[in-house]
């Protein structure tokens, strides 16, 4: 098992910036790719970020250059350092975990591990 704990959303404006943090705890065995996610009213979740237990980190265009995915494994701390917010960029987020290698991961669904999300609110 793995739990999942985010923190670090709040209400920003335009051109701001937020550092989400998501504890994790449990099975390091099925958290080998780790990714941030979002879903905002009326749509889709996306996939925000990823990154590999070997360390390679993946992007949404929407994000590249202003993001960045990263790890503490000494404290078990995944984050999202996102900067340059936009009011596009307003939505739930949540950390979510699975067991295979990024690369391996082609849906939503492989990540079988979920936080309760964090709001993120950029206001212009």
């Amino acid at each position: 098992q793995v739990q999942l704990v985010e923190s670090g959303g709040g209400s920003v404006q335009a051109g701001g910036s937020l550092r989400l943090s998501c504890a994790t705890s449990g099975s390091t065995y099925n958290r080998n790719c780790m990714g941030w996610f979002r879903q905002a009213p009326g749509k889709e979740r996306e996939e925000v970020a990823g990154i590999d237990t070997d360390g390679r980190t993946s992007y949404a265009d929407s994000v590249k250059g202003r993001f960045t995915i990263s790890q503490d494994n000494a404290k078990n701390t995944l984050y999202l350092q996102m900067n340059s917010l936009k009011p596009e960029d307003s939505a739930m987020y949540y950390c979510a975990a699975a067991r295979a290698r990024c690369r391996a991961i082609s849906d939503t669904a492989d990540f079988g591990y979920w936080g309760q999300g964090t709001q993120v609110t950029v206001s212009s």
